[in-house]
């Protein structure tokens, strides 16, 4: 099969998904989607004479491989074409793969399926834990176009190759004010953060922004209602505030028991800090539980859960984590 009757086959194949999944309920989960695009991947490819097995590979990218094309697939609750992808090293690559499109399920808004190459979706790099490509279906701005190259050429780079263009590209991006924080051109570093990340002071942003953040910290990190003499029970959430959001904060336990904080509401002094800090931002944390991408809850948690379960499961995490009161019989009771 040539790429042209491929890609014909991943027209009818998003054509078919966006009709079930407009009237499948069942399939607006992300491993239902994606066991479904498999199924119907296979079923088109026997209309065609073809006899696939396309099996389930976790972490290998991209998700689904026929000879060699590959699929990556990625799902969205939100009404957008937006979502977080795979790492700019692309480690754990196919290596038969030589044309990679993207099928991406958007049940926010009205369902719908579409797809493209991956190359002409990446439209930005940010960095969570590790460097990541961001994708969006019909993008008018490739990345690659701004880095002067092509995908197949950027891959083929070496790892501090790949970096001489990240840089160039964040540092077109800053703003007056903003700095990047420069890191190490080697390789072993380039595999933990090797990005110089925009960094902007915690305590200069407005108070809506901190309370975002404080509620986006909260929700990926449930450690934080650990018992106060717990070591580093601060440490992901202000990473996460430096690595995803480009933001320092040199005092992190201020985000949940500062007076400041926790007395927004109450001004009375003294009882538990970090829960009266939590009820004052609940529906912020709501707000990035709905919105917030899979792929963090999968990189802070450890799985993948839809966004209707998110703040059920944080409080059974949170339950597991403090020893001197119980989330769950204090938080998200409205």
């Amino acid at each position: 099969m040539d790429r042209s009757k491929f890609e014909a086959v991943l027209d009818a194949l998003a054509a078919r998904l966006t009709e079930e999944v407009q009237v499948d309920t069942v399939l607006r989960a992300p491993s239902a989607f994606e066991a479904r695009v498999r199924t119907a991947l296979q079923e088109l490819l026997r209309a065609e004479g073809v006899t696939a097995e396309l099996n389930s590979r976790p972490q290998v990218f991209p998700d689904i491989v026929y000879k060699e094309f590959g699929i990556e697939v990625k799902f969205t609750d939100s009404d957008s074409w937006r979502s977080i992808a795979n790492s700019v090293f692309e480690g754990t690559r196919d290596a038969n793969v030589k044309q990679i499109y993207l099928l991406f399920g958007k049940v926010g808004g009205v369902p719908t399926v579409r797809w493209n190459r991956y190359e002409d979706c990446v439209m930005h790099v940010r960095t969570s834990h590790v460097p990541r490509f961001e994708v969006e279906i019909g993008t008018k701005e490739p990345l690659f176009a701004k880095f002067g190259t092509s995908y197949e050429e950027f891959r083929n780079l070496s790892i501090p190759e790949k970096m001489v263009h990240i840089r160039n590209y964040a540092r077109a991006r800053l703003k007056p004010g903003d700095r990047l924080w420069w890191l190490e051109d080697k390789p072993e570093s380039a595999q933990q953060h090797s990005l110089e990340l925009e960094v902007r002071l915690y305590m200069g942003l407005d108070q809506g922004e901190k309370r975002r953040l404080r509620a986006e910290a909260a929700l990926l990190c449930p450690q934080v209602v650990r018992p106060s003499r717990s070591k580093k029970k601060y440490d992901d959430a202000a990473m996460y505030l430096l690595t995803y959001r480009g933001v320092l904060c040199p005092q992190a336990r201020d985000l949940f028991t500062a007076g400041s904080v926790a007395m927004r509401a109450d001004q009375t002094r003294g009882g538990n800090y970090i829960l009266r800090s939590l009820q004052d931002i609940e529906s912020e944390m709501r707000k990035a539980a709905a919105e917030l991408e899979d792929a963090l809850f999968v990189e802070y948690w450890g799985f993948s859960v839809p966004p209707s379960q998110r703040i059920k499961n944080w409080l059974e995490l949170a339950d597991g984590y403090a020893t001197d009161w119980k989330p769950s019989r204090e938080l998200f009771k409205r």
